[in-house]
This record gives structure tokens, sequence and C-alpha cells, in this order.
């Protein structure tokens, strides 16, 4: 018998919009890390098709959401020019369930409590897919860039060092 999959509000909010996505799972369980690169390698990509989401915050109910490539880090002096805003920090660990829903490791762009302004580096722009969180460790989304765009509302900028 298949195993049934759980649906997260990120795959729900996908479908509901009915955009092509899909859905690739990884072993938890077998004691390696989860880090972006180890998930990349777990499930068979190049690295320079996943991403990360990351959540920033300029102060007082002001938050940000980024989706980077897992090898590369956020510039936060270029991604608060991007947002125009004179600085962000990113958001304490403790504060990412109650703010998105979503644990570290299993934090999607979509499908958060709210939707927050959102943005994709611009190296996602020239793929056919990219990968991001699912919304639960152990599980990806693979899209198509413009769909990941559009089911977030998000914009492309040059947000890495």
């Amino acid at each position: 018998m298949a195993k049934k999959v759980t649906k997260t509000n990120a795959v729900r909010l996908i479908e509901q919009q009915k955009i092509p996505y899909e859905l690739l799972e990884y072993n938890t369980e077998d004691g390696k890390p989860v880090d972006g690169i180890s998930v990349s390698e777990k499930i068979g990509y190049p690295h320079e098709y996943v991403y990360k989401t990351l959540v920033t915050t300029a102060g007082a109910n002001r938050y940000y959401v980024f989706v980077v490539p897992v090898a590369k880090e956020l510039d936060l002096k270029k991604a608060a020019k991007a947002i125009g805003e004179k600085k962000i920090e990113m958001l304490a660990m403790k504060d990412l369930l109650s703010l998105t829903g979503y644990i570290r490791g299993g934090c999607s762009p979509i499908g958060m409590k709210k939707l927050f302004p959102t943005y994709i580096n611009v190296s996602a722009e020239k793929l056919e897919f990219m990968i991001v969180s699912a919304g639960k460790i152990g599980m990806q989304l693979k899209i198509a860039p413009q769909d990941l765009g559009e089911a977030c509302r998000a914009k492309f900028a040059d947000i890495i060092s």
C-alpha cells in the first residue's frame, strides 16, 4: 500500500492556485544533518537548484522573506536596499514558528501565517525549476521560479553576497 503524503499549507496553496509542482521527499531519520547542502544531496539535485527560505526583520512588525541558493549567504545590505529599508537583521530563531507557522529546516516561502514581502534571488530566474521547502522537514517542492514568484507574490532581486 502506498504511503499517504501529508499535505502542508504550501502544497495546499499551490494546488489551489493550480500551479504545477513535484513533491520530493527525503529521509530525515538517517542521523545526517538537514542543512540545505545535505538536503540537495539527499534529493539528488545540484545545490544550484535548491533554495533556502530566510526571514528577516526591520523592527516593529516589519518582516521580509528571502529565498536564496543553499550554498550562498543572504547579503543583508543588498537585501535591505532591495526592500527600501536602512537595515535588516535575521529573525530570531525562537520567533520563527509563531510568526510563520514553520520551523527551522521546514520553512517554505509559500503558506506562512501571513503573506510577507518576499524576494527571490535573481539567480533563480534563469533556472527551469528550483527546489524549496514544502513546509515540513523531509519534503521539498520542485517548482518553476516564475510559478513560485506568483504563488508568494515575490519579486526577484540581487540579494546574495
